[in-house]
């Protein structure tokens, strides 16, 4: 296979800095660009600070606030200071709160096809939309990125998924990679990149493009892709960015790992049920759900084409009297187009309530449902509890389900409202980047404001030479970095304030977690298949390697949780199903001879010193992670590359 032929492969082989382009092989690969928003933002720049980094060194860098914006206390407001102050002070651009989501903003005025973004956010893929190679990571990896350092990374496999036919009426993007979740499920993607490729590319607008590869993120995908065309070319034209555009394509004969055919014109409307993203069904087996809230945007529907399709839908009718409606826009360009032109009156005339613009009710922030309520929601993901409401039922759709379910009262097929209509995509797009700040020449001049809530990130130690911990937590499959730490209004304030942060780790599975890991000194947790699923958020791992956690079993690991523990020294091992069900809660592990383990082994000998049982568990580690691990974690080891270079 010539790796070399793909999209992504020609994209990788452009930015190749170490290693050699083979699936399976570790490479670092220069990044072009960098976003962050405020819930990671924080740890990124505190991490710049500790690493001595006076300005960034990326081709371009964007520090957003879109995720704290409800400032019920100082900590969010102080944080957004700090962000800007940071921001400025490293040379990173600044989108001020209210300016839009990072994913929706950077589509529309920063992507830049061919290049590659990391972004501390696990849905940065959203850039694949755009032809770029966009990948979500951990906060310490997107401050090196921006410190010049290359991002490291595991040549994925490449799949094809190939469209035919094309959208039939009442079907959307969402339902695209909905119908994938529901074939592939939450682990399909690990260790790929998807590629999007076919005759029926061609048939979708940049936006539906972008919904797909931000929901790429659900099946634990590297990235999802689509070419640079004249579709791309247009929307870029729309920006006032047409200079920035290059086509990107794959090459004749491209041969895939793997290719996955979907033929659009056998689409249907589909909704994924509480609480997995892949839980897909078709809604015309729903209809006997009653709905209480329906909220329409995230960074994964809400363009401009999604909310003038939405306001559409609604003009002239009403909201249920039994159902609240909330939108929340992408960004501030769709917010003022929608009110110029007359969509935002189609909205609040039929009762919906005018949110903010910012991520909102996908975070947990604000506008959780009824107790034991249902809310259909255009959103990315559903986990329990996600929502704010513990025993709520969240189901995603796209917004055409979504206004049906609003108008109704109830999960429904969109067709009862009539024809759909053409949403044409606008010819110029309104550019007014006032609430982007560029950052100065000369930004050593800069103080950063940092607040109360804002706490210096502490020095972790070195992995020792044997450990004794005790098993605190065993979990089952699927467990997410939301089971892990919480966000919402009550925590996600916190993020900057690593010993406050960490009290609620695990305090929806087991709320006396904190306490116990304090009691003990030194600890581990059991997981079973893809644990750690979600967000990039580093807190999940930081949080607990903070309280005593440095190891973490499991059966697999999602990549982006991975990849942090390993940052913040706490070890992945993984175990097979007879470990699985051999190790219980309160068992207490020994782990003899770490570091020559660590260094050269593929194994670890774990004891169960209360049983008197041994078994060995997996250590699937690289040169450059096991450095790590035996440093205490990321910046230890770079803090001492750094020396060295000095």
């Amino acid at each position: 296979m010539a790796y070399k032929d793909h999209m992504a492969g020609q994209i990788l082989d452009a930015h190749l800095e170490e290693g050699v382009l083979e699936p399976g092989r570790e490479i670092g690969i220069r990044i072009d660009q960098t976003l962050t928003q405020d819930a990671t933002g924080t740890l990124v720049y505190l991490e710049l600070m500790s690493m001595g980094i006076h300005r960034v060194r990326t081709k371009r860098s964007v520090a957003y606030v879109d995720h704290n914006t409800l400032q019920s206390g100082f900590e969010n407001a102080d944080d957004h200071l700090f962000l800007q102050s940071a921001s400025a002070r490293h040379g990173a651009y600044f989108s001020r709160p209210g300016n839009g989501i990072c994913h929706q903003v950077h589509l529309e005025r920063f992507g830049i096809p061919g290049q590659t973004l990391l972004g501390s956010d696990s849905h940065t893929p959203t850039g694949g939309g755009l032809g770029m190679l966009a990948m979500g990571a951990g906060g310490m990896d997107v401050a090196l990125a921006m410190a010049g350092a290359p991002f490291y990374m595991m040549v994925p496999e490449v799949t094809l998924v190939r469209l035919t036919g094309e959208l039939p009426q009442w079907v959307g993007a969402k339902d695209v990679i909905l119908y994938l979740l529901k074939r592939l499920k939450v682990k399909g993607g690990l260790g790929k990149i998807m590629e999007y490729g076919g005759p029926a590319v061609k048939t979708l607008r940049v936006p539906e493009r972008a919904t797909i590869t931000n929901m790429g993120a659900e099946l634990g995908a590297w990235s999802s892709i689509f070419p640079s065309d004249e579709v791309t070319k247009r929307f870029l034209t729309a920006q006032g960015r047409e200079t920035e555009w290059i086509p990107i394509s794959a090459r004749q004969g491209a041969k895939y790992d793997d290719v996955i055919e979907i033929d659009l014109s056998a689409l249907e409307p589909l909704v994924a049920c509480p609480s997995s993203p892949d839980k897909v069904r078709p809604v015309n087996e729903l209809s006997n759900v009653k709905v209480d809230q329906v909220a329409i945007g995230s960074c994964t529907n809400s363009s401009y084409m999604d909310l003038k399709l939405s306001a559409q839908l609604l003009r002239g009718k009403k909201v249920n009297p039994e159902v609240s409606l909330v939108i929340s826009p992408g960004s501030r360009q769709v917010l003022s187009m929608l009110a110029r032109e007359g969509e935002l009156t189609h909205l609040i005339d039929a009762g919906a309530r005018i949110l903010e613009v910012a991520c909102g009710p996908c975070i947990g922030m604000g506008q959780a449902p009824p107790s034991g309520g249902v809310s259909v929601r255009t959103f990315n993901r559903n986990f329990k509890g996600r929502s704010g409401t513990h025993d709520a039922s969240v189901y995603l759709s796209g917004p055409q389900v979504a206004v049906a379910a609003a108008i109704t009262g109830r999960l429904a097929h969109p067709a009862l409202l009539g024809n759909a209509p053409d949403i044409a995509e606008p010819e110029n797009f309104l550019v007014n980047d006032s609430m982007i700040i560029p950052p100065p020449d000369n930004g050593e001049e800069i103080s950063i404001r940092m607040g109360p809530n804002i706490v210096a990130l502490p020095e972790l130690e070195p992995l020792p030479g044997s450990l004794k911990l005790k098993l605190i937590l065993k979990l089952g499959d699927n467990i997410t970095t939301d089971d892990i730490l919480p966000g919402g209004v009550k925590v996600l304030p916190l993020r900057s304030n690593l010993p406050a942060i960490s009290r609620h780790v695990y305090e929806l599975r087991s709320p006396e977690f904190a306490d116990k890991a304090r009691e003990e000194g030194a600890v581990a947790i059991l997981g079973g298949e893809n644990y750690g699923q979600g967000s990039s958020r580093e807190h999940a791992a930081l949080g607990p390697r903070f309280l005593g956690v440095r190891a973490v079993f499991a059966k697999s690991f999602a990549r982006l949780h991975r990849a942090n523990l390993i940052n913040f020294g706490v070890l992945p091992i993984w175990v097979r199903d007879e470990e699985y069900h051999e190790v219980e809660e309160g068992d207490h592990m020994e782990i003899a001879d770490l570091h020559r383990s660590v260094e050269e082994g593929e194994k670890v000998v774990v004891r169960l010193t209360n049983k008197g049982f041994d078994f060995k568990g997996r250590l699937d580690l690289s040169l450059r992670e096991r450095q790590i691990l035996l440093a205490g974690g990321r910046l230890n080891f770079e803090g001492r590359r750094l020396a060295g270079r000095a």
